[in-house]
């Protein structure tokens, strides 16, 4: 982004796992792999079928979800993607089924939206989702939890999206609620593993202002709970006052 490719092609597929086409998939795994035993057991693995609710139903079409084996299917699926990317010269970052493409210009990214899309529909055979795929420059996007603003010098820089830090102040609510029957060591507990993993997963980040604003809310919180606590604890009677 900071080289000039600020314009983003936000692709989002509907139903990924539910929408991966056997026969497409089973092609590609037939490039490189010749063993008909293991391409035998990956056949009857997509259609063994799935218990819904305690009931059995087939998988025609679709990677059963939870399977061992699916997220490497999946990506092996996407992978066709990738390399048309490549071959095409762009610039993009892909996860599972979130993929950014990044272009110079919105004249390229409404073309490499339109290109892209047919790609994925016609020669994959999924489904691209129309009303969460968008184009847009980077303070528009959000991108598995992060966003991006414009530093101090001009250059962009990653940080939590603002969804993200909302999601995470609403479990601290829940964590820090006051008529929550916890004993105060073990809520301290759970909120210190919410909040390192949080920290942990967007350490790249620039959200230091953010993690001040999160401490004294949970300070603030905190407090409150202690009082409470306080104000509960068992009155002595009036023989046990004498004493």
């Amino acid at each position: 982004m900071n080289s000039g490719f600020d314009w983003i092609v936000d692709i989002d597929l509907e139903r990924f796992f539910d929408t991966v086409h056997h026969d497409r998939l089973m092609n590609i795994l037939h490039r490189t792999i010749d063993d008909g035993d293991v391409l035998s057991l990956i056949r009857k693995f997509l259609v063994s079928g799935v218990m819904v609710e305690s009931r059995y139903e087939d998988t025609p079409i679709g990677t059963p979800q939870g399977g061992n084996l699916s997220p490497l299917l999946s990506n092996i699926m996407l992978n066709e993607l990738d390399k048309e990317l490549e071959n095409r010269g762009l610039h993009f970052v892909r996860y599972a089924d979130d993929c950014n493409i990044f272009v110079r210009s919105q004249k390229a990214a409404e073309r490499v939206m339109k290109t892209t899309t047919l790609f994925i529909e016609k020669k994959l055979g999924l489904i691209v989702n129309a009303s969460k795929s968008k184009i847009g420059r980077p303070e528009d996007i959000k991108f598995l939890g992060f966003g991006y603003f414009v530093d101090k010098t001009g250059k962009y820089q990653v940080r939590p999206h603002q969804q993200s830090f909302i999601k995470l102040k609403s479990k601290l609510k829940a964590l820090t609620c006051r008529s929550w029957n916890i004993s105060l060591d073990e809520r301290l507990k759970r909120i210190s593993r919410q909040v390192l993993g949080w920290i942990n997963y967007f350490r790249m980040a620039k959200m230091r202002t953010w993690l001040v604003d999160i401490d004294g809310h949970l300070r603030r919180r905190i407090r409150v709970v202690i009082w409470k606590q306080w104000k509960t604890s068992r009155i002595p009677t009036i023989s046990q006052r004498q004493c």
